[in-house]
C-alpha cells in the first residue's frame, strides 16, 4: 500500500473537500435568494445613485463584520468577501436596471 493511502490526513482532507462543496451549494443557494431580492430592491430605486448608495454599502459591511464577531469568525475575511459581492452584486443591478 502506497504511503499517502495510509497517512488518515487524506481521507480527512477528502472529507473536508466534501464538507466545503456542501457549504458552498449552501451559499450558492443564499447568492441565488439575494440576487432575488436585489432585483427587487432595484425595481424601487429611481437612479444610479441609489443602487450604488454608499452609505447603504457601510451599513451592510458594519453588520456583517458584527455577525462575523459574534461567530468567532474573522470579521476581515467577511468583509473581503461581502465587498466583493456586494460590487458584483451593484453591477449586476444596474445592468438590470438598463435593461428595463
Amino acid at each position: 500500500m502506497a504511503e499517502a493511502e495510509e497517512d488518515p490526513s487524506v481521507k480527512q482532507l477528502a472529507a473536508v473537500r466534501v464538507a466545503i462543496n456542501e457549504v458552498d451549494e449552501q451559499i450558492v443557494s443564499l447568492i441565488s435568494r439575494r440576487e432575488r431580492l436585489v432585483r427587487r430592491a432595484g425595481a424601487l430605486k429611481h437612479d444610479d445613485a441609489s443602487v450604488r448608495a454608499p452609505a447603504r454599502v457601510e451599513q451592510v459591511i458594519t453588520n456583517v463584520r458584527g455577525y462575523a464577531s459574534k461567530l468567532g469568525v474573522d470579521p476581515t475575511v467577511v468583509e473581503h468577501t461581502y465587498r466583493a459581492m456586494i460590487d458584483a452584486f451593484i453591477e449586476y443591478e444596474l445592468r438590470v436596471r438598463r435593461e428595463l
